[in-house]
């Protein structure tokens, strides 16, 4: 169902996508959006057991396309480097393809946006004023993969 990579040198094992999940704050949500449109945006994000989580507002575009169609892709890649008297870069990149729900139990979403929040800072007061303030307002989603891929490109 999912294309194999063409240049299976530059693959990166599973393993190695799973640490640049858990590493890289933030990635690409693309998602089916109005009209057939692909409507991608960056997001935090949290990796835990196996399953990517995100935060939203309540509504909006990205949460009336989620509705529509579970189907998503989420992209990663960190900063790279330059090998020693090399203008471009050498880039590691993850694509996650699943399907994304939204989180009901309020219970296991305040939990997910407690350990998701603890990525970006270990403001623990700050982070429970934001829960009470904005927890009820906050959707939180899991993106179960079905298939994830990384390489390791040289921009050159």
């Amino acid at each position: 169902m999912f294309r194999e990579l063409t240049r299976k040198k530059q693959q990166l094992t599973q393993e190695e996508c799973i640490d640049l999940l858990k590493a890289q704050p933030r990635g690409v949500l693309s998602l089916i959006g109005d009209d057939g449109y692909p409507y991608g945006l960056p997001m935090n994000h949290f990796y835990e057991d196996g399953v990517l989580y995100f935060h939203s507002g309540m509504t909006g575009h990205k949460v009336d396309a989620i509705r529509a169609c579970n189907k998503a892709s989420f992209c990663v890649y960190d900063q790279g480097f330059r090998k020693p008297g090399d203008w471009a870069l050498t880039i590691k990149s993850v694509i996650v393809f699943g399907r994304i729900r939204v989180i009901e139990d309020p219970a296991e979403a305040i939990g997910i946006t407690r350990r998701l929040s603890l990525k970006f800072t270990s403001d623990t007061e700050y982070i429970e004023k934001e829960i009470r303030s904005a927890g009820a307002r906050t959707l939180v989603f899991a993106l179960e993969p079905e298939h994830i891929c990384g390489k390791l490109v040289h921009e050159s």
